[in-house]
């Protein structure tokens, strides 16, 4: 099974992510929820070529990925979940909710360390909100994510499965939370409960520092409520906020050749979560 599992990865994965890349452009453009002023070719083309970048970097750069390292720790006993008997449906629950608090934390962590947040700020510099967005990660901060994700498949040693459905799970929610649609406010309401709907991540897209250093969740919407990092909406609303940072602004600034300089352009302030510390002391 751990063989056909990752002969047929990234074919699952592949057809998963145009799935929901073209089932949620559409529902953009039937139901959009804020009305978009840059054209689609300028951002689209940029923040799909980085999705290109960041893939060959990766692959480039590591000689096992998350699944592989799943099935590898299975075959050598590594990890928590190969030297204990548990139920495998536990064991492949567990290794979601827990993968999907690291990735949580580590979201804060990239909004709390100001050389991290260089990383981060990138995919906080697009200028508007819409599935490409989602997809809009710099490449190193790409690797270092990739090196926590292992890290943890190597402490926890979860069922590869667990780890497919998990990247799967984080690809397509990624895509869907932040996408410009507009659902009914109660369908909004609902699925809160169980995942992070758009209008729940926008406000973690709004030029309002406050804002932005909240609604980290990307799948779950649990931790930011337990943790108390959740806020409900945006205090301009969600057709008013401003997208972004303060940095960064212009059209040109969402080209691929700018984005990819933008970690070692101007200051790291006025966005990590520990700024008001920093300017006290």
């Amino acid at each position: 099974m751990t063989d056909s599992l990752l002969a047929t990865e990234p074919q699952l994965r592949l057809i998963v992510f145009l799935g929901v890349l073209v089932a949620m452009a559409i529902w953009e453009l039937a139901a959009p929820r804020r009305r978009q002023e840059i054209p689609r070719v300028i951002r689209w083309t940029n923040n799909l070529g980085l999705v290109v970048i960041d893939t060959i970097v990766l692959r480039l750069s590591f000689p096992v990925l998350a699944v592989g390292l799943a099935v590898l720790a299975q075959d050598r006993g590594w990890g928590l979940f190969n030297v204990i008997e548990m139920p495998g449906w536990v064991a492949v629950l567990v290794s979601i909710i827990v993968l999907d608090l690291v990735i949580y934390l580590q979201h804060v962590m990239f909004h709390a360390v100001p050389a991290l947040w260089r990383l981060h700020r990138m995919h906080h510099a697009d200028l508007e909100f819409d599935v490409t967005t989602g997809l809009r990660f710099h490449p190193v901060e790409i690797l270092l994510s990739m090196g926590i994700k292992l890290a943890v498949v190597m402490a926890l040693g979860p069922p590869a499965v667990a780890v497919l459905i998990f990247e799967v799970l984080l690809n397509a929610t990624a895509m869907f939370n932040h996408s410009n649609v507009r659902m009914p406010r109660i369908a909004d309401r609902v699925l809160r409960l169980i995942v992070v709907t758009p209008d729940m991540h926008r406000v973690h897209h709004s030029i309002r520092p406050e804002e932005t250093n909240s609604n980290f969740g990307f799948n779950f919407p649990w931790w930011d409520r337990l943790l108390g990092t959740y806020k409900t909406q945006p205090k301009a609303g969600h057709e008013a906020m401003s997208i972004g940072i303060e940095q960064f602004r212009t059209t040109r600034d969402l080209w691929l050749d700018r984005m990819l300089i933008q970690p070692v352009k101007g200051p790291a302030s006025g966005y990590p979560i520990n700024r008001e510390t920093r300017k006290k002391s």
